[in-house]
């Protein structure tokens, strides 16, 4: 019997998953990262978490809504310094990082601020892919 349990208990873990992704906003002291899990082999959606981090000032971490489907996709926003605005679909949220607040807009924001990017899965990774803007203008050249 324990012969059978115990790689059955291993291919029940090894089908689990947890994929993080940051956005990176002052090296590791200032961040927001997004983990996606996958509690178990048959979960068909993800389990959302973000964590925020003012390194000395405070790290938390907050549940966003699971999601049914396989693809994850949040967006991120910024309006002023410090201040973050994630969109999940149609569910919005707001986070800042002087004390690693957060909670959620009952209604869309009407002015969301620049489009940073997205936490999404790319060239089968998941990670905070910057939006064309700015990586025009990481890489030297011009926002149109």
């Amino acid at each position: 019997m324990k012969r059978l349990l115990v790689p059955l208990l291993a291919l029940l873990l090894a089908a689990c998953a947890k994929e993080p992704a940051a956005y990176l906003i002052a090296g590791n002291d200032v961040a927001i990262t997004l983990e996606r899990i996958q509690p178990y082999f048959w979960s068909t959606g993800w389990e959302l978490d973000v964590i925020l981090r003012q390194h000395p000032n405070c790290q938390r971490r907050h549940h966003l809504k699971p999601t049914v489907n396989a693809k994850v996709k949040i967006e991120v926003y910024s309006p002023e310094p410090a201040v973050y605005i994630l969109r999940q679909g149609k569910r919005w949220y707001v986070t800042e990082l002087r004390d690693c607040g957060f909670d959620t807009f009952k209604e869309p924001p009407p002015e969301p601020g620049e489009l940073l990017g997205a936490f999404q899965e790319k060239d089968g990774v998941f990670k905070f892919v910057a939006s064309k803007d700015r990586a025009a203008r990481a890489d030297g050249g011009e926002a149109e």
